[in-house]
């Protein structure tokens, strides 16, 4: 079986950047074992323009927001489904200093803070003590149906093979890869934390972190906002919450901690006037890396072979921008941003 590239992955990354391939006319197939756990299913598909403790603008954001508005409601058009909701964030100032902290931002983020209109009307929801700042424009991805509805159009396409990819069957040229009886022109990485263990990108500086998040029903709560103090509240399936996230660097497996849960559930109870009830808890490693920048380019030593990862808990906006960035540079020869290109790590790579 002869097709153009072969892509390794099917998380938000492998899923854009193959489904901008095919809709270039490239053929294409995707190697993905089906795993609902991931990373990509397990995240709350948040794109918010500023970030932390600080309220500062996210990286590229001002093309990265309005690029993946377009790409999300492209790709939901193809695949007939709604995938993309606007639902800005209300951010309930958990001390005198971070409201103070919020309403100094605001000048200079004029275009993403302000002060919600009625914002005493929470607190029929919400306890809280020191206002409620909101961060807007934000966009809500509905993930598990992109990545479900997208698996099964490349079924439709015949450009998927449900397994683990392995590379014991992989054979790299400069010309060519071949896996099993499949070749290419080249293969395309995009396989998430997976790729602390790829033979080619392992010297990557991965900074793997793992992610908790409780599945909550919060019964009478709107559906319009994410709710943030500490931790989020965000809309989920099926009428049903989203509430997290940690980001633990130490860890010892991957399972769904008792105090990850004790401790959110105590704070749910204590910010939240409202009952609720948790449906499920869900644990999940990220791909991150020390430097917050994507991995996006081919190898220096193996041309053959490119990588599309370490886009962290930025993922739902960073991908669209850049899988589009390396399907073109495939395509038509267009130059990868310098801050993203993996030539900056040509130097470890070629070791």
């Amino acid at each position: 079986m002869q097709v153009d590239y072969i892509v390794v992955g099917q998380g938000i990354c492998g899923t854009l950047f193959s489904n901008y391939l095919l809709q270039s006319g490239k053929t294409v197939v995707v190697i993905d074992r089906y795993n609902p756990t991931s990373a990509s299913y397990t995240a709350s598909g948040v794109i918010n323009p500023v970030t932390g403790r600080r309220i500062v603008r996210t990286w590229l954001i001002e093309e990265l927001l309005p690029f993946a508005l377009d790409a999300y409601t492209q790709l939901g058009q193809q695949l007939q489904k709604n995938l993309l909701s606007h639902c800005n964030v209300l951010d309930f100032h958990p001390t005198p200093q971070m409201r103070v902290a919020f309403a100094e931002r605001m000048p200079d983020e004029a275009a993403y803070l302000t002060i919600p209109e009625n914002a005493d009307d929470w607190q029929q929801y919400f306890r809280y003590n020191y206002g409620v700042g909101e961060i807007q424009p934000c966009l809500l991805i509905d993930l598990h149906t992109l990545l479900h509805s997208y698996r099964q159009y490349l079924l439709q396409q015949n450009a998927l093979l449900d397994e683990q990819f392995d590379w014991e069957h992989c054979t790299v040229t400069q010309e060519q890869v071949t896996y099993k009886n499949i070749s290419a022109k080249k293969i395309i990485c995009c396989e998430g934390v997976a790729g602390t263990e790829n033979p080619y990108f392992n010297r990557l500086p991965y900074a793997t972190n793992k992610g908790e998040a409780l599945i909550v029903s919060i019964p009478g709560l709107p559906r319009q906002y994410i709710y943030k103090q500490g931790i989020s509240i965000v809309p989920w399936q099926e009428d049903l919450f989203w509430i997290g996230s940690t980001y633990e660097w130490s860890y010892t497996n991957l399972l769904p901690s008792a105090s990850f849960r004790n401790k959110t559930e105590e704070q749910l109870h204590y910010w939240l006037k409202l009952p609720f009830t948790t449906i499920d808890h869900r644990a999940a490693e990220r791909p991150a890396n020390i430097e917050r920048r994507p991995f996006v380019g081919f190898h220096p030593l193996h041309p053959s072979v490119g990588v599309l990862n370490g886009m962290g808990t930025k993922g739902c906006s960073l991908a669209p921008y850049f899988a589009q960035q390396l399907a073109q540079h495939l395509t038509t020869g267009e130059t990868i941003l310098p801050q993203a290109d993996i030539k900056r790590f040509t130097r470890i790579l070629s070791q």
